[in-house]
């Protein structure tokens, strides 16, 4: 008989009430859910009815995953895989954290809009957006997936709603991978409106169609090419810069110093996905450098941990950092 590691955890748990139905949709069509769990954290898991066993490494983990999926499925809502993988990656990141200052922490963080909740996951997340409510002006940085704009509208709305800001404001370069504005029907407005449609779809969620219309037609919820900033003083107004990497230095500059009184300002990019013609200076890159620890200011560093996209995405973006880190190394 092998002797178990030290590490290796072997817990139990019973999930109540028993409810046959609630325990099918925690285990999802053929065991997925479960199967995902084990996957993803490495463990091994038995059941029979609501009594479960678990071991591994990651035993109490997943025993709290278990827990809160179980809670989720209360009113008879149906579990997704992403549902199963965002609680899993919670789980990950929040593993070593007191459970006291944790539920603090969640509690202080929650954004609420008028048709969602939108809970951070994870530090970075959490640190972000604690950020973003305490300084005039904030940076989030990283790939793609890591909920840095979604996050960003969601401050907006909160702030509009409170009434601590009069306007939100999306702001976007006219710098598109692979693509020609030129060729796009309408105003340069209208051009980049399209590439907005993920800031869009946040304000759905969080305010409902109507709304977004209504405030979008009274200049509540304004789309602000970057092209039309020179001259501009934004003052009681939360702004968005999205794709903040494809801006050059002098329009990094030039946008910075609309901000106005009783204004907020996220800037969000990927250094990584820089489209500017070559040899031209991202404006992302080099405020980085000049703006650290500039009161007022603050930045948020995400990385492939912090993606709450599909896992394939978390696990694409660490091989590109791998790759890229080992070009650099054999430059």
């Amino acid at each position: 008989m092998n002797t178990p590691s030290p590490k290796t955890e072997s817990l139990s748990l019973s999930l109540e009430p028993v409810d046959s139905r609630r325990l099918a949709i925690l285990s999802g069509q053929f065991g997925s859910h479960l199967k995902q769990v084990e996957q993803r954290l490495n463990v091994h898991i038995n059941n029979r009815g609501n009594d479960f066993s678990v071991s591994g490494r990651s035993a109490k983990s997943a025993v709290q995953v278990i827990q809160q999926l179980y809670q989720h499925t209360a009113n008879g809502n149906e579990l997704t895989p992403d549902e199963v993988h965002l609680a899993i990656q919670e789980s990950k990141m929040e593993s070593a954290a007191v459970e006291d200052a944790k539920q603090a922490i969640d509690t202080a963080s929650i954004i609420r809009t008028k048709k969602c909740t939108i809970k951070p996951r994870g530090d970075n997340q959490k640190d972000y957006v604690a950020a973003v409510r305490t300084n005039d002006i904030n940076f989030g940085v990283g790939p793609a997936g890591t909920g840095k704009t979604y996050l960003a509208v969601a401050c907006a709305v909160e702030s509009l709603l409170k009434d601590e800001v009069e306007r939100i404001l999306l702001v976007r370069p006219a710098v598109e991978a692979g693509e020609k504005l030129g060729f796009l029907p309408g105003d340069l407005a209208q051009k980049v409106d399209p590439y907005l449609r993920p800031l869009y779809d946040a304000l759905y969620e969080m305010l409902g169609f109507e709304t977004v219309a209504k405030f979008i037609e009274r200049n509540v919820i304004e789309v602000a090419p970057l092209a039309y900033m020179r001259g501009r003083t934004l003052n009681s107004s939360f702004v968005i810069l999205d794709e903040s990497q494809n801006t050059t230095r002098e329009q990094m500059k030039m946008f910075l110093t609309r901000i106005g009184f009783g204004s907020t300002a996220v800037i969000t990019g990927d250094p990584s996905q820089i489209d500017l013609p070559r040899g031209q200076a991202s404006g992302l890159k080099h405020a980085i450098g000049v703006l650290e620890g500039v009161d007022g200011v603050s930045f948020t560093h995400f990385c492939a941990k912090d993606v709450v996209r599909h896992p394939i995405v978390q696990r694409i973006v660490e091989a590109y950092e791998a790759a890229e880190a080992h070009a650099d190394r054999a430059e």
